[in-house]
């Protein structure tokens, strides 16, 4: 949702803001919990535990005491144990534990009296506080006492819980012995230590009585992940069992039999044995329907939870009867009568179904009317709102929730992800016919859900809706303004925020005239709440907004904004100080007009805003501040950056409470005020780092717990993401993640503007970022550690070349230190996107290294060689549902789009290869051969892609380009060659413009070696400049490269140029070069070169070329003053055009005059301004 932060805008880099947004939060894969939950395999002793209880081993235990307990002729005194571990008191309770834990030193003795007392205890409290203990003692402590037990005692105990499940009465306790008996088995079943175990198992789903049934099912479900593939000789007789059972007229065992086959199925390997058992899926799903019927809705809901998980395990399972299963969940989802916990779980197995697109390509996009029918149910589920007053009168924008029941909880993230998983063509045309129609009815909850479902399905439809932003945001603006109901207007204010966001920045350069007007006019709705969201969407259109579309409205928005600040409700005022500092950044210099009324408004906030209840109104102004000085720049803010550096260090002395939102405030601010000031920020680092570094260095605050032990005390914590993995429940503190990874953010950002200035911080900075370049629990963290490296590097290198240190090893010692933990993260790196992260910081790190990067070459290439190959098999997988028979045009761009991330891995695989040829030249070339010969040339063919095609072709470049010296290059020539002609004809544009590149470098490196192939580069380069779609936008790139490459053979291969007087001439007509910068530096540059040479063909026998040589110097040399990414000649270069212009003038006046005359006015203002 568009919205009012929480959190500080973040410092830009390098120069762009992220897109923030708020989604319903998905349930992780596995969160919904059934007896399916798979045992893990024992003994296990990574598994974290809890801490023992205070106190617990402290006491001495007498020894007669611990003989008494473990007297094998009576039970008196171990049942006496047994009720004392559950004593109230607590005193008694820690005695107690300390001769327990005494006991484990003689197990044998332990673990018999356990299941004496498990199997003949006359309480049944008793008997089930021994299971516990017995099964914490073999499987759950860190120690298990399993494997210090004698043979003879592991058989006892192993026929004694088997005796257990024929006799005990009380289901708590079965349960608990069939849930040690999985655990045990998971870790020697396979091992044949239990070779009784299946017989018994498969006698009792036959013969036994239906609690023996139910039991021995349970444990063929949990056992399934470990004995599956062993099962496949019998699964005949196992689906002949499990047939049977499922239609047992009993309900347990019904669902038990549901439970073994959902996991069985997720069990086994080969795709040919699982469809041997969907012949079973109309009785799996009778079992729903047995336990909705009969008003049981607790184990319809263990029933649906199978399916999700079936559903998520193996999609193509439910194929054969797909319109069966999927009519049946719908009728559950939409069922008014049921429990909502029992429609959701419906509805996520639908949803399931149409993520699946990695093993089901296409399959619910092409069941008739599915997907509307799921859209319009998730729309009905939005309708579970009501107009809570408390909505009215909400303090925090954050807690704006009230009257939203679940099922609009639930019908928001899954209109988020089924727009994600079937994308544009599928879900607009869904919500074409269903939303307005919701907007034109009398029921303000139908206008609402209609402005809810389309600010969801935004993301997913982007590419639809980009096609038509104005008619895709229409009807949030029909309504932001004119809706008689506030929480309606409140949802098309955010749909208006939302579409900003996903749709941006076309949508504000296409609709910024609409949308700003209306922005502007629910910044002055009766609501507080209309009025804050209006602020919250107006950052979201800033920040993908070009300024020159906000300019014209400047003036209006500060006067609102003003306004609010000074008059407004505490909501609106901080989403206001939002507002207002996103527009600052959005302007730039252009905000200095409004400096002097606002930054003494905002420091009056700073004073004013000390009370608890203004934390976030005094933080936002401290971020607002921050932004607004790098706005208007240094010199313009440098009057007043004493005074508010002395008011954030007082603010920041005073310290801050631990829920008290200003410290991450402050962080960012500091970084902002450390762009905008640069080297003077330098003394204001003592009193930055070591807050920041603390936060840098915080500890992930992670809890793992036993499901069985229930819901923890954080499950309804915001601020807490709880996972289920296993028997496992793993709680994560979120904000104590987010905390550190915006911390290690600014820590770049510091680092790379400072460079030399933060010497005294780099040794701490590096040594706390390498660690993080495995920490699995946050990406951000693991991003930004991968980014900081070569900028610590950078300013490494500064500090080392200006001084700051006398270790004359110390550079060499940093490249040392980052280098090789780096290549060992890359290893281990499991998420695509930072592998290409990785590889990109190596090449930066390469390239910073120099010649010190040799010494870690060898591991480099050795990880580049397995990341490649890692990245080809994951590509080869992926091509693999091109070949299903649901697939089609949509999943193909799909497709497209996922393997766009294994593009970016060899991409900046390529961009590493060509810094090590940059900085080691031609004496690295043996090192990478295996990389070229294995890796590289074979992309060259014609039937790889085109994104494969460029990067080998770009590769190559780099080879010719930089190692060419003493014909190091020349023996790839040959294999080159061809390929990169060819190229120069190849219908991508981007491997075009690789392929003409690498013919001009292969003319200037290779001499003579060139010449057979000149005639041949001549005319793939006329045919990519003569092309008559040369000038297209998309075109224009490749096309300027090819003029470049032109030029390089006039210079470099001139003799074996047949009709050079009328090449040259015609290159020099193609000239000046105007879109791609850095190419027209270079050939502007060897224009230069050619004329102060002489060269006999370029300007003609009599001078008849000079006008264009003229024309070219008028376009290039007033950019010489521009940034690079404008500029068409460098200063030297201009220089040297002016001193052409010199000599020309006093050698040939008449005809110089006659070119001048020849120019166009501005043209002739512009070069003798320049």
């Amino acid at each position: 949702r568009a919205r009012t932060r929480s959190t500080p805008l973040e410092p830009r880099r390098p120069d762009q803001h992220a897109a923030r947004r708020r989604r319903a939060r998905r349930p992780a894969r596995g969160s919904v919990q059934t007896a399916a939950a798979k045992a893990r395999p024992f003994p296990s002793r990574s598994t974290p535990r809890r801490a023992p209880r205070p106190g617990a081993m402290a006491a001495t235990v007498p020894a007669a005491q611990v003989a008494a307990v473990l007297d094998m002729s009576s039970l008196t005194a171990f049942e006496q144990l047994l009720g004392g571990l559950s004593s109230a008191d607590n005193a008694a309770r820690v005695q107690y534990e300390s001769l327990f834990n005494e006991c484990k030193k003689q197990p044998d003795l332990l673990c018999l009296q356990l299941t004496r007392a498990m199997r003949t205890s006359g309480a049944q409290e008793t008997r089930e506080m021994a299971s516990i203990l017995l099964r914490r003692v073999l499987t759950k402590d860190e120690v298990s006492l399993w494997a210090n037990l004698q043979q003879q005692t592991q058989d006892g105990v192993k026929g004694e819980l088997l005796k257990l499940l024929q006799e005990e009465q009380a289901r708590s306790i079965v349960r608990k012995a069939c849930d040690t008996i999985c655990e045990l088995a998971a870790g020697i079943l396979e091992e044949g230590k239990w070779p009784e175990l299946l017989p018994f198992l498969f006698q009792c789903v036959t013969n036994g009585t239906v609690n023996l049934k139910e039991s021995a099912l349970n444990i063929f479900a949990q056992l399934a992940e470990y004995i599956g593939e062993a099962l496949v000789p019998h699964l005949a007789t196992l689906h002949g069992i499990l047939a049977q059972c499922l239609a047992n007229p009993e309900r347990a065992i019904q669902l038990a039999a549901l439970r073994a086959c959902c996991c069985f199925v997720e069990s086994l390997e080969n795709p040919s044995d699982r469809s041997k058992f969907q012949d079973l899926l109309p009785a799996m799903l009778a079992t729903l329907g047995a336990a909705l019927q009969g008003g049981d809705e607790a184990d319809a809901q263990e029933a649906l939870g199978l399916f999700v998980e079936l559903a998520g395990s193996d999609p193509r399972f439910v194929r054969k009867h797909l319109s069966h299963v999927v009519d049946a969940m719908m009728t559950v989802a939409t069922h008014d009568d049921l429990e909502d916990g029992t429609r959701h779980l419906a509805c996520e197995f639908l949803v399931t179904l149409t993520e699946a697109r990695d093993r089901a390509p296409g399959m619910m996009r092409k069941l008739p009317d599915f997907v509307p029918r799921l859209f319009n149910c998730l729309c009905a589920f939005l309708l579970d709102v009501e107009d809570d007053p408390e909505w009215h009168t909400c303090e925090k924008e954050e807690d704006g929730d009230a009257g939203e029941g679940e099922r609009y909880e639930v019908g928001q993230e899954c209109l988020d992800r089924v727009a994600i998983a079937l994308g544009a063509n599928t879900v607009l045309p869904c919500a074409a016919a269903a939303i307005p129609a919701l907007l034109a009815d009398a029921d303000w909850r139908k206008r609402h859900a209609a402005l809810v479902a389309l600010a969801q399905i935004a993301e997913g439809c982007s590419k639809g809706m980009l096609k038509d932003v104005n008619g895709a945001i229409a009807p949030a603006l029909s309504v932001a303004t004119s809706d008689p109901h506030p929480r309606v207007r409140w949802a098309a204010v955010n749909a208006i925020g939302q579409l900003c966001t996903d749709l941006g920045p076309k949508i504000q350069e296409k609709a910024h005239s609409a949308i700003l007007p209306a922005l502007l006019g629910a910044m002055e709705d009766s609501s507080h709440r209309v009025q804050a969201h209006a602020s919250a969407a107006m950052v979201n259109f800033s920040e993908g907004c070009p300024p020159e579309h906000m300019s014209a409205y400047l003036d209006a928005l500060m006067t609102k904004l003003m306004q609010m600040l000074q008059g407004g409700h505490k909501m609106v005022q901080e989403s206001a100080l939002t507002a207002l500092a996103s527009v600052a950044d959005n302007a730039q210099t252009a905000f200095a007009k409004y400096y002097d009324v606002v930054l003494p408004f905002l420091k009056q906030i700073l004073i004013a805003a000390g009370s608890k209840e203004h934390r976030m109104l005094r933080a936002k102004a401290v971020e607002c501040i921050s932004l607004v000085g790098m706005a208007v720049g240094k010199d313009r803010f440098a009057k007043d950056a004493k005074e508010v550096m002395d008011m954030l260090m007082q603010l920041q002395a005073g310290g801050f409470e631990d829920d008290d939102a200003t410290t991450s405030y402050m962080q960012q601010a500091w970084t902002r005020l450390c762009k905008c000031l640069g080297a003077d920020f330098i003394p204001y680092l003592a009193v930055v780092m070591p807050s920041l570094l603390k936060s840098a260095q915080l500890k992930p605050d992670v809890q793992v717990t036993d499901l069985e032990d229930g819901p923890g005390d954080d499950d309804e914590d915001d601020e807490v993401e709880v996972i289920a993995v296993g028997d496992k429940r793993i709680s994560i503190r979120t904000s104590v993640l987010e905390e550190k990874a915006t911390a290690c953010n600014m820590l770049c950002c510091y680092v790379d503007e400072l460079k030399e200035g933060f010497y005294d911080y780099i040794q701490p900075t590096v040594e706390t970022m390498v660690p993080l370049l495995d920490f699995y629990f946050h990406e951000d963290v693991r991003k930004a550690a991968v980014a900081s490296l070569p900028d610590i590097l950078r300013a490494g290198k500064a500090a080392a070349e200006k001084g700051k240190t006398t270790d004359q090893t110390y550079f060499a010692n940093l490249v040392n230190f980052v280098v090789p933990p780096l290549v060992a993260a890359l290893a281990k790196e499991p998420e695509t996107e930072i592998q290409a992260a990785m590889l990109e910081s190596l090449a930066d790190c390469a390239g910073v290294a120099g010649e010190l990067i040799s010494a870690h070459i060898t591991s480099m290439i050795a990880e580049f060689q397995k990341t490649l190959q890692r990245s080809l098999e994951r590509r080869a997988e992926r091509n693999k549902r091109a070949d299903d028979e649901d697939f089609d045009a949509e999943e193909h761009e799909a497709l497209r789009d996922e393997q766009a991330a294994e593009d970016e891995v060899f991409d900046q695989f390529a961009e590493c290869v060509g810094s090590l040829l940059r900085s080691l030249k031609a004496p690295v070339l043996p090192t990478i051969e295996p990389l070229l010969a294995q890796y590289v040339a074979p992309m060259l063919a014609p039937d790889r892609s085109p994104e494969e095609r460029r990067i080998a072709v770009c590769v190559f470049d780099d080879v010719f380009e930089h190692a060419s010296e003493n014909g190091a290059s020349l023996r790839y020539l040959d294999a080159f060659v061809g390929p990169c002609l060819a190229g120069c004809d190849d219908a991508d544009a981007d491997v075009r413009q690789a392929s003409v590149y690498g013919v001009g470098v292969m003319a200037a490196a290779v001499g003579q070696a060139f010449a057979p192939h000149v005639p041949g580069a001549l005319a793939a380069l006329a045919r990519v400049i003569q092309a008559p779609d040369a000038r297209s936008d998309e075109n224009l790139n490749a096309t300027e490269n090819a003029i470049s490459a032109l030029g390089k053979l006039c210079e470099s291969q001139r003799s074996a140029i047949p009709g050079a007087e009328q090449v040259v001439p015609q290159w020099l007509s193609c000239l000046p070069l105007r879109e791609d910068t850095v190419e027209a530096r270079v050939v502007h540059a060897q224009l230069v070169r050619m004329l102060e040479a002489g060269d006999p063909h370029l300007l003609g026998a009599n001078n008849e070329h000079l006008p264009k040589v003229v024309k070219v110097f008028a376009v290039a040399m007033p950019t010489a003053a521009l940034s690079e990414k404008l500029q068409l000649c460098t200063v030297e270069t201009r220089e040297k055009m002016k001193s052409i212009l010199a000599q020309m003038q006093s050698a040939m006046g008449d005809a110089l005059g006659a070119a001048f005359a020849s120019l166009a006015p501005e043209e002739q203002a512009a070069l003798q301004q320049a």
